[in-house]
C-alpha cells in the first residue's frame, strides 16, 4: 500500500528546476527548491510590496490622486497661521496697554488705575490701583506731604544701586542751554534744554524703543528703554524719526527738537531719565 505524504513532506521535499536548451536539450541551469522556501519567499516579497505600497499611499500617491491631501495641509498651515495670529495680538494687546500706562505717567495721571498687561485674572486685566491721599487717614496725609516736601524725598544719588550707571557712559541728546533744571518740589522731573531750531535729538545710550507718539500735553514723545531699567524721555520735539521696537545706538538720531505740546513756552527739550521707576536728575549723568 502507497504511504501517504504529509503537509510536512510536501513542503520539505526537495525539487529541481532545469533550464535546458530547445534545440538540443542541453542543460543550462538547475535550481534547486523546497516549497517552504518558495512560500517564505512569495510572503516576504508580498509584506515589502504591501509596505512600498502603503508608503506610497501617504505620501506620493496622496498628493497626487487623494483630494483630501491638499484640504488636510492646508488645515495644519491655517492652524499654525492661527496660533501665530493669536500670539501677535496678545503681543500686540500687551504693548497697548504698556504705551497707554506709560502715557498716563508722562501726562501726571495718578489718580486712575493701570493696567498690567503681564497680570490676568479670569481672562480678563487686573488693574493696579494706586493709593492716594483719599484713602489715607489725616494725620497720614500731613506726614506724607511733609516727607515730600523734605530733602529725604530726594533721591540719593550716591547711593550703591545708582552705582553701575555712574560708571556708563551717556551721549548728549543736544547741544544747548539748561532753561530750566530738575526739581521734585516743583514737579519737574526733567531738564529744559533750549537749542537752534531743527537741532537733532540723539539717544543717549543703546536701547529699544518703548514710546512713540503724540501727547496733549507734552506734544511728541519718544521714550527709550537701556539695560537696566533705565528710561529715558524726549519730549515736546517737532518730529519723531523712529518707530516703536526699533532698536537705537548711542548717539544715533532719534527726533527733531520742538514746540509741540500745550506745555511748552518755546522750542526746547523736555528730557527725563527715569531709573526702576524713579525719576532721576539727569545733570548728574549726562553733560549738556
Amino acid at each position: 500500500m502507497k504511504q501517504r505524504k504529509t503537509i510536512g513532506d510536501r513542503l520539505s521535499a526537495r525539487y529541481q528546476l532545469v533550464i535546458r536548451k530547445e534545440d538540443n536539450l542541453e542543460e543550462t541551469r538547475g535550481i534547486g527548491f523546497t516549497y517552504a522556501r518558495v512560500l517564505v519567499l512569495s510572503m516576504v516579497v508580498f509584506v515589502l510590496i504591501f509596505s512600498l505600497s502603503l508608503y506610497l499611499s501617504q505620501t506620493l500617491l496622496a498628493r497626487w490622486y487623494d483630494p483630501r491631501f491638499a484640504q488636510m495641509e492646508t488645515n495644519k498651515k491655517l492652524l499654525q497661521l492661527a496660533k501665530k495670529v493669536d500670539s501677535l495680538a496678545i503681543e500686540e494687546d500687551n504693548k497697548e496697554n504698556f504705551i497707554r500706562n506709560m502715557l498716563k505717567v508722562f501726562n501726571g495721571d495718578t489718580t486712575g488705575s493701570y493696567t498690567d498687561p503681564r497680570v490676568k485674572l479670569e481672562g480678563q486685566d487686573r488693574p493696579i490701583k494706586p493709593v492716594s491721599n483719599t484713602q489715607l487717614a489725616p494725620t497720614d496725609s500731613m506726614f506724607r506731604r511733609d516727607f515730600e516736601q523734605s530733602e529725604m524725598a530726594m533721591i540719593s544719588l550716591t547711593s550703591s544701586k545708582y552705582k553701575e550707571l555712574r560708571e556708563v557712559f551717556f551721549f548728549s541728546p543736544i547741544t544747548g542751554f539748561v532753561s530750566d533744571r530738575y526739581d521734585v518740589k516743583k514737579g519737574h522731573f526733567g531738564m529744559d534744554i533750549v537749542a537752534k531750531t531743527n537741532e537733532p535729538v540723539k539717544c543717549i545710550a543703546d536701547g529699544t524703543v518703548i514710546m512713540s507718539s503724540w501727547t496733549q500735553d507734552a506734544g511728541y514723545v519718544i521714550a527709550i528703554q537701556h539695560r537696566g531699567n533705565l528710561i529715558s524721555v524726549y519730549k515736546h520735539n517737532a518730529e519723531l524719526l523712529k518707530k516703536v521696537g526699533s532698536f537705537v545706538n548711542a548717539g544715533e538720531i532719534i527726533s527733531i527738537v520742538g514746540n509741540s505740546g500745550e506745555m511748552t513756552d518755546g522750542p526746547h527739550l523736555h528730557f527725563e531719565l527715569w531709573y526702576n521707576g524713579n525719576s532721576l536728575n539727569p545733570e548728574e549723568f549726562v553733560t549738556f
